[in-house]
């Protein structure tokens, strides 16, 4: 066989193995032998000076020309392997626009949050200004300040979250977690001179045992009018205008007396209750009684007024203490208040 025809052979073969490469590897291994520094092409152009001039100047030009010829064709070859590689990863990845969306999981707020927010824009559209306090609180306010002393058996009715304030406060019981919002109406009278009408919300902390209408922690909204000629009558007109807003005039609203220590006179506002409409007398929602009670309220003491430097003779006021979470068992059908605080996906889809 003639060097000319050795150049055809490793021609032939080199295309026909440039057509079958199928990857980067399979075109790199290609490279090495046809091209390489010890690939068949090179070997014939290495070979040249052992021939007769003629018959290198036949073969020189032939090798160099297939050189170029085979690594022009590599290149493409390269380029063509990549387009394939991109056109198949676009239709793997190539979306159906005919195909439904995928559902966005949304947040939403908590049902409490809810009804809080309706509870302080129900107020807000009676004239009502929202303010907070703070949550650890001093016995000078919690209790002293509403007439419920160290040694007042009415500090039983709420069992009481102590801390300890390495004896930097002064006063009866030093530090606590507040166990109501009242303290805001002693800490807003402070500083603040008649017509007063506030909402206050917040959490608030007890040490007790938790059942189907009871949490060792709750939210309420504390409400507390003070003005010239404010009545009982204001009273009532106020938290019946708030329960038909919130529960629907379908719902009955109750009502009775009871007693706080710093208001005079006291009463309780209780809602029937949506479970068993006091036909149930095992009912773990109202426990037979048929009614859920949501707030305490009454006219505000006068010594309390007194003690913040108003003139009884001119101005009265009313206060009112309201339980987030029995509110929202009401609006919503809830019968354990402990839903609230589970963090149960199931549940909170809900609302």
């Amino acid at each position: 066989m003639s060097a000319v025809d050795a150049v055809r052979e490793i021609e032939e073969q080199a295309r026909a193995g440039l057509a079958a490469a199928s990857d980067e590897r399979a075109l790199e291994a290609w490279r090495s032998a046809v091209l390489g520094r010890s690939g068949s092409l090179t070997g014939v152009l290495r070979s040249l000076g052992e021939l007769a001039p003629e018959e290198r100047r036949a073969l020189g030009a032939a090798a160099n020309r297939l050189k170029g010829e085979l690594e022009a064709a590599l290149e493409a070859r390269r380029d063509e392997l990549k387009q394939t590689a991109l056109r198949a990863s676009v239709t793997a990845g190539a979306l159906d626009v005919t195909l439904p969306g995928r559902p966005l999981h949304r947040g939403r707020y908590h049902p409490l949050t809810l009804t809080l927010r309706e509870i302080l824009a129900t107020f807000e559209r009676m004239g009502f200004a929202t303010i907070e306090g703070p949550e650890i609180e001093h016995d000078a306010y919690n209790f002293e300040a509403l007439r419920i002393p160290a040694d007042h058996p009415a500090r039983d009715m709420w069992d009481t979250f102590w801390l300890d304030s390495g004896g930097e406060w002064e006063g009866a019981g030093g530090l606590l977690l507040r166990t109501h919002t009242s303290p805001m109406q002693a800490r807003y009278m402070e500083t603040h001179e008649p017509p007063i009408r506030i909402a206050v919300p917040g959490r608030c902390y007890r040490y007790e045992a938790t059942d189907a209408t009871h949490e060792w922690m709750l939210q309420q909204v504390e409400l507390l009018v003070v003005d010239e000629g404010v009545s009982m009558a204001d009273l009532k007109g106020t938290l019946q205008e708030f329960a038909r807003a919130m529960f629907g005039p379908e719902r009955r609203v109750m009502m009775r007396n009871s007693y706080f220590p710093f208001v005079e006179p006291g009463v309780e506002i209780a809602v029937d209750c949506f479970a068993c409409a006091g036909t149930n007398p095992s009912c773990p929602v109202c426990r037979g009684s048929g009614w859920l009670e949501i707030m305490g309220a009454g006219m505000v003491h006068p010594e309390i007024l007194e003690r913040m430097g108003y003139e009884t003779e001119r101005y009265t006021g009313f206060a009112a203490g309201m339980g987030v979470e029995r509110i929202a068992m009401l609006r919503y059908g809830v019968d354990d208040i402990r839903n609230f605080y589970q963090n149960d996906l199931r549940f909170l889809r809900q609302f």
